[in-house]
């Protein structure tokens, strides 16, 4: 007798992603707070590339700022590519303590039960959202190449805390390769100049 992979009773590692289940957060990639970041060409980079291929794949994006009057508004570098996207600003370091976040969350279109999370800091908001979605039964996926905090030793402990609660870590590539599926396709061909 031979057992048949039951993809929906899968560890959340074992599941392939799907556009359709996939929604991208990026949190908090700000003015002020981006400077010291040990990794910062990187995480914006990285982040580029996801909110272009969510873009391109109509993935929704759900974007935040932790206490934009004192911290900045978002990068220009990511603000440019979040036009018509609504960036909510909290107080909280979980962007599931926000009321208007976990608003826009619930409204989202089909069945949106994958986070795709890109943003900083990895070891504050970026950890307590990640915590937070998966208590609320979401999959979580966290791109490690484009979160990052001051000091690497930190995003270092905020990436292992998060596999441990049951966050998938992975890569931009890893992310945006699995989602696009194969070469040749028109969104492979839209991506590929970003890729270069």
């Amino acid at each position: 007798m031979s057992t048949v992979f039951n993809e929906t009773e899968a560890p959340a590692a074992r599941r392939t992603l799907q556009p359709d289940d996939c929604v991208l957060v990026v949190v908090d990639i700000q003015e002020k707070l981006l400077p010291p970041i040990f990794n910062k060409e990187q995480l914006v980079r990285n982040s580029q590339l996801l909110i272009r291929l969510a873009k391109i794949l109509n993935l929704p994006v759900v974007a935040t700022t932790q206490y934009s009057k004192g911290l900045g508004g978002t990068v220009p570098e990511i603000a440019s590519l979040l036009d018509g996207v609504a960036v909510y600003d909290k107080l909280e370091f979980s962007c599931f303590g926000s009321d208007q976040f976990c608003g826009e969350m619930r409204a989202l279109p089909g069945s949106r039960n994958t986070l795709l999370v890109c943003g900083m800091e990895a070891h504050i908001c970026v950890t307590q959202t990640v915590l937070a979605a998966l208590n609320r039964g979401y999959l979580v996926h966290v791109a490690a190449d484009a979160i990052g905090s001051r000091a690497e030793s930190n995003w270092n402990i905020g990436l292992r805390r998060m596999e441990s609660a049951g966050a998938v870590i992975s890569s931009t590539e890893m992310m945006m390769y699995e989602l696009m599926r194969a070469s040749g396709t028109p969104v492979f061909k839209e991506m590929l100049k970003h890729l270069k």
